[in-house]
């Protein structure tokens, strides 16, 4: 474990995955204030959470995954791409970046036109349990998408990951907005409650709905719709962080042994090369 955590890239990581929540937070919150001069629509707020993630996935992805969800964080977990503390971590800097985005907008808005800083709520009549499903739904089409974009297995033209999972968030958000706000995010959902100090009855439906989701989502495409061929020893090592893919290792071997064929005397390599 402390092989995993223990490196820059790590760190990296761990920064990438705040400061992706934090400005994907500020942004789509953003879109949803009540200015007087103009108030925003359901499109205009859609398309500014799509461009936020796609966005943010096109400049993190290859420092961290850009998950900027706990819940597809888990789902990756669940999936055997991660480890346990790599989830950990990167749960706990999503939800302080999260926090911290919420906070800038906050402190940078008019009061008139903060109001509850868009805070997710059932709205139109909507049950508890009719949001919570609503949000499972919601964050399955998100997920899934996230997996079958990102495959690397993957031979077909997949066209831009970041396009697709922006996409899919404005999808969900244009249905969304209607019934719960649209959160599929528990970190979006959670930050400007903490802001404003204003947590309902109902924001379980937000932690739950979109983690049931991701869940759902990735038992579904990693272990039936393109499973990957792991052992048991080999998943128990992923979600340990010590598994090494065998490519790697054998790359690892290759450059040691180059190493070794660099550094010994002339003499010993000519008899290995006899």
């Amino acid at each position: 474990m402390c092989k995993e955590i223990c490196t820059m890239a790590f760190l990296r990581a761990i920064v990438a995955e705040f400061l992706a929540t934090m400005i994907f937070v500020f942004f789509g919150l953003g879109s949803a204030l009540k200015w007087p001069s103009a108030l925003p629509s359901i499109v205009q707020i859609s398309l500014a959470f799509g461009l936020a993630i796609g966005t943010m996935v096109q400049m993190f992805s290859h420092v961290s995954g850009a998950h900027i969800n706990p819940a597809v964080t888990i789902a990756f977990l669940v999936g055997n791409h991660i480890s346990f503390l790599r989830t950990a971590f990167y749960m706990v800097a999503q939800l302080v970046g999260a926090i911290a985005g919420a906070g800038i907008l906050y402190l940078v808005t008019p009061s008139n036109t903060r109001g509850n800083l868009a805070i997710n709520a059932l709205n139109n009549n909507t049950s508890p349990g009719q949001g919570l499903v609503v949000e499972i739904i919601l964050t399955f089409q998100l997920v899934m998408c996230i997996f079958a974009s990102t495959d690397k297995r993957r031979t077909d033209a997949i066209g831009s990951p970041a396009l697709s999972i922006g996409l899919s968030v404005t999808l969900g958000h244009l249905v969304g907005i209607y019934f719960t706000g649209c959160s599929m995010n528990p970190a979006r959902s959670f930050a400007p409650a903490v802001v404003v100090k204003r947590f309902s009855t109902s924001h379980w439906v937000f932690w739950f709905g979109p983690i049931i989701g991701a869940v759902l989502a990735s038992l579904l495409y990693n272990y039936f719709l393109f499973p990957y061929p792991l052992n048991m020893s080999e998943r128990v090592a992923i979600v340990k962080g010590t598994y090494e893919p065998e490519e790697e290792w054998e790359e690892q071997k290759e450059q040691r042994t180059k190493s070794m064929e660099l550094t010994s005397p002339p003499l010993e390599r000519a008899r290995q090369q006899a």
